[in-house]
């Protein structure tokens, strides 16, 4: 792929609001991907709708298919080739129930919407997220947010990343704010 073939019109459109995101923790892959032209910054762009952004076990962010409930939410869109949402789907656990890639509309400030993608916690505990954070959601994932982020390596071995989540669920403590 070479510098000038790749582009918005040939990538994936890929919506980030968390870890992934300029300054955050794991922005590395997302560099990674830009450094072999495997993905180009697009700008920072914003939720069409309104969606529910929670943070859940080890301050993971999580987008929540929940249209309609929630903020707009603020993040970056990237275009990406086959090969860097290989990756990028690797790192969000696709395969494994972690989070599901589905579409999303955004918006750049005064532009036309794009039609993207994003990330967003699996179906099989989106909603209980949502509700285990009082339905309170945020419109950016932030600093603050990212101070609780606890990285892959630094996390309990004994649990899988579904079994956290679900012990997190499980638990009579409220979602951290």
């Amino acid at each position: 792929m070479g510098g000038d073939s790749f582009g918005q019109s040939k990538g994936h459109l890929i919506f980030t609001y968390g870890t992934l995101k300029r300054g955050f923790p794991n922005h590395g892959l997302m560099q990674s991907l830009i450094d072999q032209n495997d993905a180009v910054f697009l700008g920072t762009h914003v939720t069409l709708h309104s969606y529910p952004l929670v943070c859940g076990p080890n301050g993971i962010p999580y987008l929540i298919n929940l249209p309609g409930s929630g903020h707009r939410v603020k993040g970056e869109l990237y275009s990406v080739s086959t090969r860097g949402l290989g990756r990028l789907d690797e790192l969000e656990g696709t395969a494994l129930g972690h989070y599901e890639r589905l579409p999303i509309q955004t918006q750049a400030e005064a532009e036309a919407e794009a039609e993207a993608e994003a990330y967003y916690a699996h179906r099989s505990f989106g909603e209980e997220l949502w509700e285990k954070n009082g339905r309170e959601g945020l419109s950016e994932y932030t600093e603050r947010e990212a101070s609780g982020f606890v990285r892959r390596e630094d996390r309990p071995k004994d649990r899988s990343f579904v079994d956290e989540v679900r012990f997190f669920l499980s638990s009579s403590s409220s979602a951290p704010k």
